[in-house]
């Protein structure tokens, strides 16, 4: 009876609290709100919202709701909330602000303050108490309260400045790659200075282009592919080893760096590595082989053999091939792959790469039939869904990178098809992965189940690689177990002596950059039997970024893996942009949208100035559009 009592006593109070929050009044955009305003002695706030804007309704829901903004709104403001739809003047006037626009007038209508996207609680506070405090003063847009301290699981500003200081130290200037005595193309070292070209850095795009420039002399003129590395601090002296992860390196960035800058020597490079792949890595009944050697004869150095013609070669004979099938390489296979359609459109690239996963998936998947899923559940008591073995005979694994990598592969290939069993295959290997591998001390993930007499170490790359890709998952499907996951392998990669131990780790920077924000959003809503929505969703896929969230939605499919955005009923079909608290109006034409979507970023690059440690969370919770 007493707990009774309590619980009514718990619920009435609650009650009569939340009647007591009295939502703020607001009013519509009028002719007369300036005059008002110069009566009544106040600033005029105005919101600029959209219906279907999820960040919109965040930011009522979190920011306007919170007391201590909402007194101050009601005590020095009048507040005024217009959807943009509905006023073409104003949408046109802050259309390059994105939904929320959030802007600051004086009683004589003078802009005070301008901000984009969603505004935390504190950080409106500052704002309206720094433009009640002088109303005759306009704020700088960077103007805004600092970051707040990183979180467990993140970077240290410390270690995030010296890890860039790092990779620009072991850039090499004046050839290109790093400075070493092998030159190769670093992948994550040109993909962090691919990343930074995109947000203007005119000086990181020079870096990018001067190693992927002298990287071509890597590629095999006459069958394609690239060579693992040239020695003697120079290009020109090749190892003629083909390694698959190089090819997926090579593959994924040369698409990339053409989607970016149109370079047909780029384009060409990719073709080239699929055309190596097609001919002489892919297995007659599927799957990709691993390597191929670098001699003819075992020993001898192969430079007079690759520098022949193909008739002369195949005189002579073809350098052996590793026909080994393993899952890892694979997922590196089919994610390369799938980066040159998406720049490219090459079909033949995507039809190679949805091959290669169902071949994985009949033989190399945990579960792949009754009997093996029954030894597995019998052996180790856990659930093999979403696991995959590395080859035929699985001595000593399974590992962490073979499932890590057909994880990846399947997640890209929703990106590029958006067709849902691929998300349901990226979500299983991402829960078996954390299952399955996680380090006894709570920070990382191990290489393999079994450590067997030495236990399993950690691999940078690896951990590197999956909290990539549990970020990105946890933004397509919204749950967030996957963001934790992500923040897990960040605990281990953040440790100082972990993150400094090799000359550089841009794939670190990578992994906190991408885990402190949003991926830009775009999303294409209209039948996938439409030819607009396919040329807007194609049109998506080229945009220049590696860091996307992309869906097609039908809604003939159902609600969105993840329904975070309430998109309006359209006429046609349209696309629609969204990220670090910004949302655009809709985009009809596929033309538009790379136009769009580039000033879109720079806006949402400028305006995630400072995130807080969970900004780019996955929220399920979250008031959708």
């Amino acid at each position: 009876m007493r707990r009774l009592w309590a619980f009514l006593f718990w619920l009435l109070s609650s009650g009569n609290a939340m009647a007591g929050s009295t939502p703020l009044a607001w009013q519509p955009w009028s002719e007369d709100l300036f005059r008002r305003a110069a009566r009544e002695n106040r600033l005029v706030l105005l919101d600029l919202e959209a219906v279907w804007c999820h960040w919109c309704h965040v930011m009522a829901r979190e920011t306007y709701a919170d007391p201590k903004v909402a007194d101050l709104i009601r005590e020095r403001f009048i507040a005024v909330r217009v959807d943009q739809d509905s006023r073409p003047d104003l949408a046109n006037r802050y259309r390059d602000y994105g939904w929320p626009a959030t802007i600051v007038f004086n009683a004589s209508g003078r802009e005070l303050a301008k901000r984009a996207g969603f505004l935390p609680a504190g950080e409106m506070l500052a704002l309206l108490r720094m433009a009640s405090e002088n109303p005759d003063r306009v704020l700088p847009e960077a103007e805004a309260p600092a970051a707040s301290d990183p979180s467990e699981g993140a970077l240290s500003p410390e270690l995030r400045a010296e890890l860039r200081r790092r990779h620009l130290a072991a850039q090499d200037e004046v050839l290109g790659g790093l400075r070493l005595n092998h030159k190769f193309l670093d992948a994550d070292s040109v993909e962090y200075s691919l990343r930074r070209a995109q947000a203007g850095d005119a000086a990181e795009a020079r870096r990018a282009r001067r190693t992927l420039d002298a990287a071509l002399a890597l590629l095999d003129p006459v069958w394609g592919g690239v060579y693992q590395y040239s020695h003697g601090g120079v290009w020109e002296n090749p190892h003629f080893e083909k390694i698959l992860s190089f090819q997926r390196d090579n593959l994924r960035l040369y698409a990339l760096a053409y989607a970016e800058w149109g370079d047909p020597r780029y384009l060409g490079a990719a073709r080239a590595i699929r055309d190596y792949l097609k001919n002489f890595l892919l297995g007659s009944e599927g799957g990709f082989y691993t390597s191929q050697d670098a001699d003819l004869v075992r020993g001898e150095h192969g430079a007079e053999y690759f520098s022949l013609d193909d008739g002369a070669r195949r005189m002579l004979g073809i350098p052996r091939v590793d026909r080994n099938r393993y899952a890892r390489e694979n997922g590196w296979a089919i994610e390369g792959l799938v980066a040159l359609y998406r720049a490219s459109g090459d079909t033949e690239a995507l039809r190679m790469a949805r091959e290669a996963a169902l071949w994985v998936l009949r033989h190399r998947a945990l579960d792949r039939s009754p009997f093996a899923a029954a030894r597995w559940l019998a052996s180790r008591g856990t659930n093999p869904a979403g696991g995959f073995s590395h080859g035929e005979a699985d001595l000593g694994g399974p590992y962490f990178g073979d499932s890590l990598a057909m994880g990846r592969a399947f997640l890209a290939l929703y990106e590029a098809t958006a067709e849902r069993e691929w998300l349901r295959r990226a979500e299983l290997a991402g829960r078996f992965l954390a299952a399955t591998f996680p380090s006894p001390d709570g920070a990382g993930f191990v290489t393999a189940a079994e450590g067997g007499p030495l236990a399993p170490g950690r691999s940078v790359d690896e951990n590197v690689a999956a909290a990539r890709f549990w970020n990105r998952l946890s933004h397509y499907g919204g749950q967030k177990e996957f963001r934790d996951y992500a923040r897990r392998a960040m605990r281990y990669l953040a440790l100082p002596a972990v993150a400094t131990d090799r000359l550089t780790e841009a794939g670190i920077l990578l992994a906190d950059e991408e885990l402190s924000r949003d991926p830009l959003h775009l999303t294409v809503v209209g039948g996938k039997d439409d030819a607009r929505a396919r040329e807007l969703f194609t049109a998506a896929l080229a945009y220049p970024s590696d860091y996307l969230r992309i869906e097609w939605w039908d809604r003939r499919e159902g609600p969105m893996p993840n329904p975070d955005v309430k998109y309006p009923e359209m006429p046609k079909s349209a696309a629609f942009l969204c990220g670090s608290g910004l949302c655009s109006s809709p985009i009809y034409e596929a033309a538009d949208l790379a136009i769009r979507a580039k000033k879109f970023a720079a806006r949402a690059e400028k305006n995630q100035a400072a995130p807080t440690p969970e900004a780019g969370a996955a929220r399920s919770d979250s008031v959708p559009f």
